[in-house]
């Protein structure tokens, strides 16, 4: 699993459903939410 900051619990968890999707300008990113509250997580992966 990816791990991210999550804007509402202010801390570094764990991203459930967590996909790859490449951003507009073409960099990779990982998207999905909070294991904990639920919230909508996004993390910039470095370009490949």
């Amino acid at each position: 699993m990816a791990e991210a900051y999550c804007v509402k619990c202010k801390a570094k968890k764990e991203m459930k459903d967590a996909e790859e999707v490449v951003m507009k300008n073409g960099r990779p990113a990982m998207k999905g939410t909070c294991a904990d509250c639920g919230t909508g997580m996004y993390k910039i992966l470095p370009s490949k």
